[in-house]
């Protein structure tokens, strides 16, 4: 059994901080954008053109077309339309809620994917991450208030649904990543799920003045830095290391709510959180050991 080299994993951990940065600075523009009335289709196909010229200005100048070939495109495609979808939830949700409060209901993305694997991959499933599970959604009743003036119940839905879809990509990942590389699987769900939204595009696009269309480039370009850096930490360190990194980004949430919107999370949110938060990495942890108990018994 080997383990990441050091300089390795303080790569991986630093790559992620980094993504979670570009996240919560792309949420805070696509945010503006929605203000400054700008579609969410608009915002979601500069997004993903932000993307796919990223990646595909690394492919040309490293290591070429043919690195991102593949035998599995309908794969590819079923993973475009899931991670689009969930994707066009979780933009939803962040033009509707505050921004701490959406990046919270997006923390149940570990919940949801133990549930699919339950379901889907007939993992099993012990009573330690079931109960994580029930506490999870738990703390998502204390921040969501149902039936309450908190917020929108429009907008609790629309980031439940991104966090399942963004679970149920999580699955379908770990069937793809057995053959493909991690350009090659951003490659092309940045080029493919451009063909519906370019549809999409051609129905809702609008005359912006010269700001908005600075903010939809912004977009692209963040989103697509921030997807290459999520995507190479995890090729540097292990996912039980570098994903529990994600839950800074309540942080900045929190700053960016602040100092850009005026806007700051209430007392549900503090109690509510941690809750979603334990639950998470509990769920990692147990994810961990069950990785580490399968890996002695193949040695033995």
């Amino acid at each position: 059994m080997t383990t990441a080299a050091p300089d390795r994993i303080l790569a991986a951990i630093g790559l992620r901080l980094l993504s979670v940065v570009l996240f919560a600075m792309m949420n805070v523009v696509i945010k503006l954008s929605e203000q400054h009335r700008a579609a969410l289709g608009e915002i979601l196909f500069f997004r993903q053109v932000g993307a796919s010229l990223l990646i595909s200005s690394i492919v040309l100048s490293g290591p070429g077309w043919r690195s991102v070939g593949t035998k599995r495109i309908g794969t590819h495609i079923s993973r475009a339309i899931l991670g689009l979808t969930a994707m066009a939830f979780s933009f939803t949700t962040i033009v509707t809620l505050p921004l701490a409060e959406a990046t919270t209901l997006g923390f149940t993305v570990p919940i949801f994917a133990t549930i699919l694997a339950a379901l889907a991959l007939r993992e099993t499933t012990g009573w330690h991450r079931w109960g994580a599970v029930i506490a999870g959604f738990a703390g998502v009743l204390i921040v969501a208030q149902p039936g309450s003036a908190h917020f929108p119940l429009w907008g609790a839905a629309t980031g439940l649904l991104g966090a399942f879809g963004t679970a149920a990509v999580s699955i379908l990942l770990r069937q793809i990543t057995r053959t493909e590389t991690a350009l090659t699987t951003v490659f092309w769900f940045s080029t493919l799920s451009l063909v519906p939204l370019s549809v999409v595009y051609t129905f809702v696009a609008r005359p912006h003045p010269v700001e908005v269309w600075l903010l939809l480039a912004v977009v692209g370009l963040i989103g697509g830095l921030a997807q290459l850096a999520m995507t190479s930490a995890l090729g540097l360190g292990p996912v039980s290391v570098v994903v529990p990194m994600d839950y800074s980004s309540l942080l900045w949430a929190t700053v960016f709510g602040w100092l850009v919107f005026g806007t700051l999370p209430n007392a549900a949110l503090w109690i509510g959180a941690p809750v979603i938060v334990a639950s998470g990495l509990y769920i990692l942890w147990r994810e961990r050991v069950r990785h580490v108990i399968r890996t002695l018994e193949e040695v033995q």
